[in-house]
């Protein structure tokens, strides 16, 4: 297995965070991460251009092979979801004129990987996430913390997918 680049991102309109990661062979390198900021006080369409250009200069900085992002579930404010929404889809399209793969996670597939347990609470996904980069604190804000988590996921999932494709091949 090659090494893999992985960018991880927990989408939103107010903060995007990000996470890059080098993988391999179950290991990771923290490359870089933080978060794309938008204002209350700017308009929503300025804020989606924001994120858009901001995007595409870390995608054009890092070079990721592969991305995985949070996917999105409606809870209670439908606005603040459709908002949430369009500011996501400001954030994949980049990679996808890029032609970055993208793959989206769950909370509790996030949770389940990086803790092993579906339920976990956020402090304890921050820790085991410092934990397993060995960094000395859990990165801020929470949204950048999310994003390294999901990166870290994707990571796992690849040897998992990789097997399940071979697999696939032999049946």
């Amino acid at each position: 297995m090659a090494l893999l680049r992985i960018l991880g991102i927990d989408p939103g309109y107010a903060i995007v965070g990000y996470g890059v990661l080098d993988y391999l062979a179950n290991r990771f390198e923290v490359v870089g991460f933080g978060a794309i900021t938008t204002g209350a006080d700017m308009t929503f369409t300025k804020r989606l251009e924001v994120i858009y250009n901001d995007m595409c200069q870390i995608l054009d900085l890092y070079k990721p092979d592969e991305m995985g992002i949070e996917k999105l579930f409606f809870n209670t404010n439908q606005k603040t979801g459709i908002d949430v929404a369009q500011a996501r889809g400001v954030t994949l399209l980049p990679a996808i004129q890029r032609g970055i793969p993208i793959y989206e996670y769950t909370p509790l597939q996030v949770k389940s990987s990086i803790v092993g347990y579906g339920r976990a609470e956020k402090k304890q996904v921050q820790e085991m996430t410092k934990s397993i980069l060995r960094l000395k604190e859990v990165p801020k804000p929470d949204d950048t913390a999310d994003a390294v988590a999901i990166a870290i996921t994707h990571g796992y999932s690849i040897t998992t997918r990789k097997l399940t494709e071979n697999l696939g091949d032999r049946i």
